[in-house]
């Protein structure tokens, strides 16, 4: 491999020739926390003494966060005699798990942790923040190559403190680190506005598709209520059901056995998400000369799910000529023109507030069949009020996406980022 002047090849890689490569165990000892037994016993759990750091906990914290700041539970002062104290500002990595393995974060309070947590304890050299974030660029390496066990995979102290870090100077080190966390605390921010967004567009939902908000122009003088299956509407909107607004059609029944015919692309239960239907990887079905006619998708049918997340829901605007759906799907076209995307803004409601279950038929799955959904109570708003208030929740739906699309374009950038700072190929210093 040839290296290019002022680099070197270690076993960390290509690295700049004034960088070095320490092991962990160089810069501190390697522990393992300790879990009380048996799990769930009283004596040990539940209490408010310290705070009790499990895996699950620690790999919930976004990755952009490298603070540990909660947990989920706590110790009594008898848990903590068979568990490991651990110090603020203690380095901390997952030792366990074929997803979480590897994942390193930062302490920002004193607790215990469980056995399936190490720790880099008495630390004399190195950038905290520096070693966990290029920790975190090798978890695929760490559960690939250095983990052992077939069933769990697993690190132990002495493979983790052998784990080889590259180690520039520390004001260096401090500097990456530094710019790394500006991106992090920009990926925060994105994702605490996404939040609010979310949560405001919930608000608006909840207040324009039960009528007791209306848009301007809509707003009666003296407004009136009448009362719903599913709470009070505005007096001025008509009362009526999914089946009367809406021809609805289940898919095509998946049988190798018996499907004969052409084999034409389908969509199935995971490919409709929340607004959105994903045609990447679609499979095919043999379709016959009917089944051609019946299932072939329209530009604008609404496609909602029959099992699954029931309700949720997309229109199929035409990215392909040619689809079908299968059995997992209802098709709706409206019948006298109610407004897709506000049926999809109101099924979302609904699910989220748990109304649709009224309607599920539980067997091994929860499913919707057709007999219960066309008789769904459905309020019905002018068409022109529809169109106005699909038109609001559209431009928040907007709004909410540019800031996603603005999130993943800054993780994106954050690791490139790493790859040149924590490699030297990029220089701060």
């Amino acid at each position: 491999m040839e290296v290019k002047p002022g680099y070197k090849l270690t076993d960390v890689g290509v690295i700049p020739e004034d960088w070095g490569v320490k092991l962990l165990g160089e810069l501190g000892k390697v522990v393992r926390g300790g879990s009380p037994r048996p799990a769930g016993d009283p004596r040990f759990f539940g209490g408010a003494y310290i705070p009790w750091l499990t895996v699950g906990s620690l790999t919930n914290i976004p990755s952009n966060q490298l603070d540990v700041t909660d947990t989920a539970t706590c110790l009594t002062r008898e848990g903590v005699n068979h568990s490991r104290t651990l110090e603020h500002g203690t380095l901390v990595i997952v030792n366990s798990g074929a997803r979480t393995l590897g994942v390193a974060k930062i302490l920002g309070l004193t607790c215990c942790a469980n056995d399936g947590i190490a720790a880099l304890t008495n630390q004399t050299a190195g950038d905290k923040r520096f070693l966990c974030y290029y920790l975190n660029t090798q978890t695929k390496r760490l559960r690939d190559v250095v983990a052992a066990g077939n069933d769990q995979l697993n690190l132990n102290t002495s493979r983790i403190a052998g784990i080889a870090v590259p180690f520039p100077s520390l004001p260096e080190q401090r500097a990456i680190a530094a710019v790394l966390g500006d991106v992090d605390a920009l990926i925060g921010s994105l994702d605490r506005l996404i939040t609010k967004k979310r949560d405001l567009k919930q608000a608006a939902m909840q207040q324009l598709l039960t009528g007791q908000t209306r848009l301007p122009g809509f707003r009666p003088a003296q407004p009136r209520y009448q009362q719903s299956d599913f709470g009070p509407v505005p007096a001025d909107w008509e009362l009526s059901t999914v089946g009367r607004e809406f021809d609805i059609q289940l898919g095509k029944m998946l049988d190798a056995d018996k499907n004969a015919g052409v084999m034409k692309p389908y969509l199935g239960n995971r490919a409709v998400q929340w607004g959105k239907i994903d045609t990447s990887d679609l499979p095919k079905i043999a379709m016959s000369p009917s089944d051609l006619e019946r299932f072939r998708l329209h530009r604008g049918d609404l496609l909602v799910c029959e099992g699954g997340e029931v309700g949720r829901a997309a229109v199929w605007t035409a990215p392909l000529d040619e689809c079908y759906f299968q059995k997992a799907l209802h098709r709706l076209r409206p019948r006298r023109g109610f407004h897709s995307q506000l049926m999809i803004a109101l099924l979302r409601l609904w699910a989220e507030r748990g109304l649709l279950m009224n309607y599920v038929t539980q067997t091994s799955i929860a499913h919707l069949p057709k007999d219960k959904f066309v008789t769904i109570p459905l309020p019905v708003p002018e068409p022109v009020e529809q169109a106005a208030i699909a038109e609001v929740l559209s431009d928040m739906d907007a709004e909410i996406a540019a800031l996603e699309h603005r999130r993943e374009k800054t993780k994106l950038l954050k690791e490139g980022m790493m790859q040149e700072l924590l490699t030297g190929r990029t220089r701060l210093v």
